[in-house]
């Protein structure tokens, strides 16, 4: 077992272990260090049933396929392998990111969340389930325990979600199901897992639909004991109440179907949670106080009058370099225009609002991130994507001025829609803090900078 491997032994060559800081019902997860690149990682043990040569080979394999995965909705996975431990058993172990957070499990102890951020989290469960189907992979073990967490924020403006633990993913089509998995997980399996039937994407789904009932009710669609919750689903779906409006019970049900082929794909649920996240917000007036706050502090800034500033230059054109992409740039939102101060691959200059993507990062004060800008429904009718052909990926942060107040962005831009990887977002965020001070320094009050989302 996992648990026979302790803490100094070395897995992959490189990876040392130290203490465990998780376990569940298919292994155990210890914090790490990489002794070759110098950082703490964490590695999960799962053991497997492999006994043969080929068999552990297998096993590496599928391994090798889920460390291949990038995605920002997905925890990052560095490396995978196989060992055998003292005993002879094999071990399939998983280097990835280790993250400092709570996890959706902790966060719902505290209560239900409002309906449009469980949209937004939904949104960025459905598009790293998407991106996971598309390669094969079936995750088999969606539950709030599994789910971070990211750019949590006091005043909850905004949730990021980052799936984990791949430990019991395997291959869409393999034929081995999930036979005992009934303790810890039956809350949230799909009618086919309590059948120990193979599973593919809509087993996903489901179990999706389960936890965003949880999140939207804070009850648990089938109560009772492990072994009755997990039957009770395969006679009924699980209660939606019509007040959570129609088009959530609507999603949720087809979500929850017990025909698996009734059930929505993952990227057709991430098409439904931009306006489900609009329903949750209610009609916005065309003007919030806090835009009006924004457009004060901006006009007081007189960004129309500011001179190129080299050090800005510099940073933006880093940016570009470290994150390998054309585009880069430092732009403050004001109440009507658009202005670019900064830019590498782009001119100075401004825009009309509904032509940049800046005032959506601005106004979530939180990292948007749309990896194929022309399909995501967020930004598909955005006159600047539907005039720009040559316009397929965006990320931006949130620039804040001495109050705390978002006014601009620090944003990346690609030609080609890609998928951008949780270190290549810290990276972008540590960026902004740079291009934060640099403004603060240049056209702000001495005073602390304001937090970077």
């Amino acid at each position: 077992m996992p648990r026979q491997m302790k803490p100094g032994t070395v897995v992959g060559g490189r990876y040392r272990l130290e203490e465990q800081i998780g376990s569940g019902s298919m292994g155990v997860v210890h914090r790490a260090v990489d002794e070759l690149l110098d950082r703490d990682v964490a590695v999960k043990l799962i053991a497997s049933l492999a006994r043969t040569e080929e068999e552990r080979r297998r096993n590496e394999a599928e391994a090798k396929v889920l460390a291949r995965l990038s995605h920002h909705s997905l925890i990052t996975l560095f490396d995978a392998g196989t060992e055998v431990s003292p005993s002879g058993t094999s071990i399939v172990w998983l280097a990835m990111e280790l993250v400092q957070g709570s996890d959706l499990s902790r966060r719902l102890s505290q209560g239900t969340l409002p309906p449009r951020q469980v949209a937004n989290l939904g949104y960025d469960l459905a598009i790293g389930l998407d991106y996971m189907h598309q390669g094969g992979i079936v995750h088999r073990d969606i539950k709030p325990a599994n789910i971070l967490l990211f750019d949590y924020r006091a005043d909850e403006t905004r949730l990021r979600a980052k799936l984990t633990d791949f430990g019991v993913a395997q291959m869409a089509g393999d034929p081995r199901p999930q036979a005992d998995e009934f303790t810890g997980t039956a809350g949230f399996m799909s009618p086919e897992q309590v059948r120990s039937e193979a599973v593919g994407p809509p087993s996903d789904v489901y179990s999706l639909g389960l936890v965003l009932l949880r999140c939207l009710t804070g009850a648990r669609a089938f109560p009772g004991i492990a072994v009755e919750s997990a039957l009770a689903r395969l006679f009924r779906g699980p209660e939606i109440p019509e007040s959570l409006g129609p088009g959530w019970v609507a999603l949720l049900r087809a979500m929850t179907a017990l025909d698996p082929a009734e059930r929505p794909t993952a990227h057709e649920v991430s098409e439904a949670m931009p306006g489900l996240a609009a329903a949750g917000r209610g009609r916005r007036s065309a003007e919030t106080a806090e835009d009006t706050e924004r457009a004060r502090a901006v006009d007081e800034l007189d960004v129309a009058g500011w001179v190129r500033d080299p050090v800005l230059d510099r940073l933006t054109a880093l940016t570009a370099r470290v994150l390998n992409v054309p585009v880069a740039a430092v732009s403050i939102v004001g109440a009507e225009r658009v202005w670019t101060v900064s830019g590498s691959g782009t001119n100075r200059g401004s825009a009309k609002l509904a032509d940049s993507l800046c005032p959506v990062t601005v106004r979530q004060n939180a990292p948007f991130i749309v990896d194929d800008v022309k399909k995501d429904p967020r930004t598909a009718a955005n006159p600047l994507v539907a005039a720009s052909p040559g316009f397929g990926f965006y990320a931006g942060v949130p620039l804040h001025n001495a109050d705390g107040l978002a006014i601009g962005t620090l944003c990346i831009m690609d030609r080609q829609s890609r998928s951008f990887t949780g270190e290549q977002e810290t990276t972008l965020r540590d960026l902004a803090a740079l291009a934060q001070d640099v403004l603060h320094l240049r056209h702000g009050p001495a005073g602390p900078a304001g937090p970077v989302a």
